[in-house]
């Protein structure tokens, strides 16, 4: 409780609040992580292996397949009451997630670190697709394959994306972390850079993390009960 109390005065004292979430808020509304396994017709696939540049160049239309199945899963599902909560807060929004469920709980801005299930680009020339049907679309300008918005593994983050989470990062007095596990890199840099240049590191997260050295406050639990106690 002493910690709670804390965590709250130090969130309504922030000039320069930053929320970095994780596939742990997610999870709690119904969206499956990475480290799940897969069900259904895809009980017989790798997720890693899925999300990866080179399977989408060897059969475009399952990985396209695979995404939609997701995307369709993330409409399924509804914003849970951590969502809801960081929505109340004037602070700089970043996620690890490609869902929606920031936006639709009422965030605006949310930088999308890894993309988004929502924003499908060409795989040539990289324009906006619109969510075309077919498997796999092509492109309307260059007759490309459109691929899912997102980071596959052993891709860069979107340099602008990036850019802008470490500037928020290095000049916030107070960094909240919900419900990410500290190891997917560089994200979890972010809380470190708070960390070293004087922030406030509070970690919500049900188990023990990497970053909890550098939290100032680690809140064991659900961000769905955690972060309804800490913000007004």
């Amino acid at each position: 409780m002493k910690d709670l109390r804390a965590a709250a005065d130090l969130i309504a004292g922030a000039r320069r609040l930053v929320v970095l979430t994780g596939a742990g808020m997610s999870a709690e509304s119904g969206v499956p992580t990475f480290r799940d396994a897969l069900t259904g017709l895809w009980a017989r696939f790798d997720a890693h292996e899925l999300a990866t540049p080179e399977a989408f160049e060897r059969d475009p239309a399952l990985v396209w397949g695979w995404y939609e199945w997701r995307r369709q899963l993330v409409e399924r599902v509804e914003p849970n009451a951590g969502h809801e909560a960081v929505a109340r807060l004037d602070c700089t929004l970043i996620t690890q997630n490609v869902d929606d469920l920031h936006e639709r709980a009422g965030s605006r801005d949310v930088v999308h670190l890894h993309g988004s299930l929502f924003e499908p680009r060409c795989s040539v020339c990289a324009a906006p697709a619109e969510r075309p049907a077919g498997e796999p679309p092509a492109c309307v300008r260059c007759g490309g394959p459109v691929r899912p918005g997102v980071v596959w593994f052993g891709e860069a983050l979107p340099a602008a994306a990036l850019e802008q989470a470490v500037e928020a990062a290095a000049a916030c007095d107070v960094l909240i972390t919900v419900g990410t596990s500290g190891l997917v890199h560089p994200a979890a840099e972010i809380p470190q850079v708070a960390a070293r240049l004087g922030g406030t590191v509070i970690q919500v997260n049900p188990e023990p993390t990497p970053l909890d050295a550098v939290c100032a406050l680690n809140l064991r639990g659900p961000a769905a009960v955690v972060l309804p106690q800490i913000i007004s």
